[in-house]
């Protein structure tokens, strides 16, 4: 079986860094702005942690996974019924 690709966990880190660090603190005198950017760091918060119980999971099932930096590093063709999932998650957009 191939490994299940999955998202480096790094990649949430930099995000959480970046509107903690920087976006949350220039926004701070735009309760708006501010608002939509907390509310963004408890999703990815949330995202990460999903992960991690995905990763938990696969091991419990013997599931192999890797974590990737990019798609480039993917070696798997999509198959018709992936892309035809991405498209429909496009569309939702």
């Amino acid at each position: 079986m191939n490994h299940l690709p999955l998202p480096s966990l790094v990649h949430y880190e930099l995000l959480l860094q970046l509107l903690e660090r920087k976006s949350l603190v220039m926004t701070y005198e735009q309760p708006a702005l501010y608002k939509q950017i907390q509310q963004l760091i408890v999703t990815l918060r949330k995202a990460k942690a999903q992960q991690k119980q995905l990763e938990a999971i696969c091991e419990q099932i013997d599931i192999p996974f890797e974590h990737h930096w990019s798609l480039n590093s993917i070696d798997v063709q999509l198959s018709p019924i992936s892309d035809k999932l991405t498209n429909q998650s496009l569309e939702k957009k």
